[in-house]
């Protein structure tokens, strides 16, 4: 984790693992690394930063178990662990901040929406509260870039704006969320 708490790379698919280990129950360990696999890569496409987390680590730390077998070897039935439900709670209550490449940003904030479900209440307002504080800061910047160079020739302008629109988009989303998690008595 980084100093202000922000997930990396790697805690992003420890996130990843525990979560589908969470929502699913026990699963197989073929099965665990290949649906990681897909979903980071189908967000970010190959990432360095994205491989190398070792399932063994997860049991090593006891944020997992084998149920039956050893582990990749024996395709062992793997289940999360009391310590692996708390790092879970941990890691989804992690902020959600501007990161330096757009695709680990979107993969953090697929991740908290992915498993937003499995929080409390309380627990998914504050994340959707967290969702749409970071897309105002984002909307702040692109605006005060777009507003510094409005009057450029070339195309960056038009491009600005459209960065501009789609961040509105994704706040009103966030924001159309927030007012369904509280309409459902999500509070």
């Amino acid at each position: 984790m980084r100093g202000d708490h922000a997930l990396t790379p790697k805690e992003a698919v420890r996130l990843t693992a525990l979560g589908l280990l969470r929502q699913n129950g026990a699963m197989r360990y073929a099965d665990l690394a290949f649906d990681i696999r897909r979903f980071t890569g189908n967000i970010m496409g190959p990432s360095l930063d994205l491989m190398g987390l070792s399932l063994e680590m997860l049991r090593y730390e006891d944020l997992i178990v084998a149920l039956d077998g050893q582990g990749m070897e024996d395709n062992a039935l793997l289940e999360l662990t009391p310590q692996g439900r708390r790092e879970f709670d941990f890691l989804m209550q992690a902020p959600v901040r501007v990161a330096s490449s757009d695709l680990f940003h979107k993969l953090i904030t697929a991740l908290k929406l992915r498993f937003l479900h499995l929080l409390t209440p309380t627990e998914q307002q504050g994340q959707v509260a967290q969702l749409i504080a970071m897309t105002e800061a984002e909307l702040s910047r692109a605006t005060r870039l777009l507003e510094h160079h409005a009057a450029d020739s070339g195309v960056f302008p038009a491009w600005l704006a459209h960065d501009c629109l789609q961040i509105r988009t994704r706040l009103a989303w966030f924001q159309a969320l927030a007012v369904d998690l509280c309409g459902r008595g999500v509070v």
